[in-house]
C-alpha cells in the first residue's frame, strides 16, 4: 500500500475528536498537521493545527507544486482549506494546480523564512480543484517527459552548453517551466522561440544548481538516509572548507562531496557545536612542561574534549591523551613556574571507549559453526 492509498483508507474523524496517524508518513502526528502523501516531501509540521481559530488567523496559504516549488496565496474566498487539499490557484496566464501544504499562523513565518521581497504580488486561490481541472492537469503532466526529451535534443542541435533537467507544465497546460543546469551564462533566446513553436505553450526558463538537481532526482547519502535536499531541505546555504576544518575532517574532495559533486550540506549542521567545543580546548601552540619531558600538541577529539600530546614536535612519540581540563591545569602550573611529575595525574587518563565491532576480525564470526560441520559431513558421505 503506497502513501496515497494509506491516506485515503484512514478512518474519518468524528466531530470533536482529533484523529492521529501512525506508521509510514504519519509517525504519530496529528492528521491535521502532517502530510502523508506524495507531497509530504517538504512538509512543515504544523504544531498549531489543533489550536481553535488557527486557520482564521490569516487568509494566507502555502501551496506546493512539483519538485520543491512552493508559493503563497490569499484565500480571499474563505474556503475551508486544510493540508492535502488540491486547489486551483491564480497564475500568469491561466491557473495552476497545487496542494495545500500549510495554513494558519505559521504561513507568515514561512514567508519570512523564504525571504520574499516586500511588495511582491500575492495571487489568490480560485477554488478547490474540480474533476475537469484534474483531467486537464493529468493531460498536462503526461506530456512532461516527452517534452523534456525533445527539448534536450533541440538544445543540443542549437549547440547550447546546458542540460534541461526537468519540465513542469502548468495545471491548465498553457505554460511550461524548463529547469536547466549550466556552468556559465547561456543565451537561450533562440531556444525559447523554437520551444514555443514546437510545443505551442508559453515558455519559462529557470536555472537550478547542482544541489537542486540532486534533490529533484533523489537518492541516499553515505549515512544511509534519504538525501536532505530530497526530503526536507529547501533553502541551500553555502558550505565552505572551514566547516570541515572545524570538525577535523580530512580535506579529501571525494569524501566531503555529496552526490551533487558539491560539499555536503550536512557539514553545516554540526559546525556550531564543534565551534563551541573548540573554544574550551587549550591553545594548539601551547607546550606542556613536565619533570620527565616536554609535550607538544599532536591531535584532538573536539567533542570528547580529549587532547593527545607527543614528546616530539613533528612525529608521534610517546603519545599521551589527557582531558582538555587537565591540559589547561598544566598550562596554569607552567605559568607559575611549576612542573607536574607527568601529564597523567589525578585520574585524568583517557576514559575507556566502547569497542567498535566493525573493526573486529571478520563479520563471518557471527555465522553458526554447526552448519559448517554438517556441510563437511555431507562432503565426506558423497566421497
Amino acid at each position: 500500500m503506497n502513501n496515497d492509498e494509506r491516506q485515503t483508507s484512514l478512518p474519518q474523524k468524528e466531530e470533536g475528536e482529533a484523529r492521529f496517524i501512525s506508521g509510514g508518513g504519519g509517525h504519530g502526528f496529528s492528521a491535521l498537521s502532517a502530510n502523508t502523501g506524495h507531497y509530504a516531501q517538504l512538509n512543515t509540521y504544523d504544531y498549531l493545527a489543533d489550536v481553535p481559530g488557527n486557520n482564521e488567523a490569516t487568509d494566507l496559504v502555502e501551496v506546493q507544486f512539483k519538485n520543491t516549488r512552493k508559493a503563497y496565496f490569499h484565500n480571499s474566498e474563505g474556503l475551508p482549506l486544510k493540508k492535502g487539499d488540491i486547489v486551483a490557484v491564480e497564475s500568469n496566464p491561466g491557473h495552476d494546480i497545487g496542494v495545500v501544504s500549510l495554513t494558519g499562523k505559521l504561513v507568515p513565518l514561512q514567508m519570512k523564512h523564504a525571504n520574499l521581497k516586500q511588495g511582491e504580488e500575492i495571487r489568490k486561490i480560485y477554488r478547490l480543484a474540480r474533476p475537469n481541472d484534474m483531467e486537464r492537469y493529468a493531460e498536462a503532466k503526461a506530456r512532461e517527459h516527452d517534452t523534456m526529451i525533445q527539448s534536450r535534443q533541440i538544445a543540443k542541435d542549437l549547440g547550447l552548453e546546458m542540460k534541461i533537467g526537468d519540465v513542469e507544465y502548468q495545471g491548465d497546460g498553457g505554460k511550461a517551466i524548463f529547469y536547466y543546469i549550466a556552468d556559465g551564462r547561456v543565451d537561450f533566446r533562440q531556444l525559447i522561440k523554437v520551444l514555443a513553436d514546437t510545443f505551442h505553450v508559453r515558455i519559462e526558463m529557470k536555472q537550478i544548481g547542482a544541489r537542486q538537481e540532486a534533490g529533484r532526482i533523489g537518492g541516499f547519502g553515505p549515512c544511509g538516509r534519504e538525501l536532505c535536499c530530497a526530503g526536507w531541505l529547501k533553502n541551500f546555504q553555502s558550505v565552505g572548507t572551514g566547516a570541515a576544518r572545524f570538525q577535523d575532517l580530512s580535506l579529501n574532495p571525494q569524501k566531503l562531496a555529496g552526490q551533487c559533486a558539491k560539499l555536503k550540506c550536512c557539514m553545516n549542521f554540526e559546525v556550531d557545536q564543534y565551534v563551541e567545543s573548540f573554544r574550551k580546548l587549550p591553545p594548539r601552540d601551547a607546550v606542556l612542561y613536565t619533570q620527565d619531558a616536554d609535550y607538544y600538541y599532536f591531535k584532538v577529539d573536539i567533542l570528547a574534549q580529549l587532547v593527545t600530546y607527543s614528546t616530539d614536535k613533528r612525529n608521534a612519540v610517546n603519545l599521551t591523551t589527557i582531558s582538555a581540563e587537565r591540559a589547561k591545569e598544566i598550562i596554569e602550573m607552567n605559568k607559575r613556574g611549576e612542573k607536574p611529575a607527568s601529564l597523567e595525574v589525578g585520574g585524568h587518563r583517557e576514559p575507556e571507549r566502547p569497542l567498535d565491532l566493525a573493526t573486529q576480525e571478520d563479520v563471518g564470526r557471527f555465522d553458526s559453526k554447526k552448519k559448517h560441520k554438517k556441510r563437511k559431513k555431507k562432503v565426506k558421505k558423497e566421497e
